[in-house]
This record gives structure tokens, C-alpha cells and sequence, in this order.
């Protein structure tokens, strides 16, 4: 059986949860996210809590029973407290800076590199080697956060690019002299 499929979530104050049939809408003071699920699951909510069950133990059903269950408590802290990642720029010359909506990256190529957040998502410059995404839907922000970090991956040899807050860049040695 599944531990996290089992765990009932908690629907926090100022949230509201509405099931219809397998699609499920979650409305919060930071705003509103809708997803449809598996029919097979059955997703259940009493007073402030809300269940996901599982109509039989095959391997379909057991792999969907936890994720649907995740999905859904991603959804309910999103629109409750919201997501955040945040990146940095390590190289000489490297630096972030917002253009109205636009993130625009000068990370040493001959061309600034211009992102556009999609709709939902917000991007931050608290400084211009610091980018900080936000949003209610987690897998929105990771991806953003994602496409940002690859238009220059930090590399091993000095460690520059653009790296995810606390990541770790496993170094290499350089070439040896004679």
C-alpha cells in the first residue's frame, strides 16, 4: 500500500477544494489551479480533509495512487503559500536584470538572452547576479527555473554559469603543465 497515497491532506483556511467526477479545481488567496486525474481514483473530501483512494492494487493504480495524492497537496500549498526557486550567476561579467515582464541574461554570449515568464509565473531580480521565480503551480516554476539555468549550465572546470541556490558543482582538474 501506498504511505503517501494514504496520507490525508489538509486543506488549510481560506482554500476551497471542489471534485467534480476526476477533475479537481483548488481556489486560495494566491489564486486558482485546475487538473484532471485518473477516473480509476477516487478522490474524496469531508470537512477540511481530503482523501485519494485506490480502487484495486494494480500496478497502474498503485503507481497513480501516490502521485495523484501529491499532485493535489502541490496544488493546495501552491495557491495557500506559492512556490519559489531561486538561481544565481557565477562568472565575470554575468548579470540578470528584468525589462518589464522579461528576464534578460547577459551570460557571455554575443547576445543578451531575453525569457518571458508564461502566465501565472513571476520573476524576481533582487540583485544582478540572483533570479528568483515564483508561482503557484510547482511544476511551472521548475520548469522555468529549468529552461533559465540551461542557457548557460555551470560548468565543472571554473564553475561558471547559472546554478540553482545551494547546488553543488562537482569541480574537475584542469589540464596539467609539463
Amino acid at each position: 500500500m501506498s504511505r503517501i497515497g494514504k496520507k490525508p491532506i489538509e486543506i488549510p483556511a481560506g482554500v476551497t477544494v471542489t471534485v467534480d467526477q476526476s477533475n479537481v479545481t483548488v481556489k486560495g488567496p494566491k489564486g486558482e489551479l485546475t487538473r484532471s486525474f485518473n477516473p480509476d481514483i477516487t478522490i474524496s473530501v469531508e470537512e477540511n480533509v481530503l482523501t485519494v483512494a485506490r480502487p484495486s492494487d494494480a500496478k497502474e493504480h498503485r503507481a497513480l495512487h501516490g502521485t495523484t495524492r501529491a499532485v493535489i497537496s502541490n496544488m493546495v500549498e501552491g495557491v495557500s503559500k506559492g512556490f519559489e526557486k531561486s538561481l544565481e550567476l557565477i562568472g565575470v561579467g554575468y548579470r540578470a536584470q528584468k525589462q518589464g515582464a522579461k528576464l534578460v541574461l547577459n551570460v557571455g554570449y554575443s547576445h543578451p538572452v531575453e525569457i518571458e515568464p508564461e502566465t501565472g509565473l513571476e520573476i524576481e531580480v533582487p540583485s544582478n547576479t540572483k533570479i528568483i521565480v515564483r508561482g503557484t503551480n510547482k511544476e511551472r516554476v521548475g520548469a522555468l527555473a529549468a529552461n533559465i539555468r540551461d542557457v548557460r549550465p555551470p560548468e565543472p572546470y571554473k564553475g561558471k554559469g547559472i546554478r540553482y541556490e545551494g547546488e553543488y558543482v562537482r569541480r574537475k582538474e584542469g589540464k596539467t603543465g609539463k
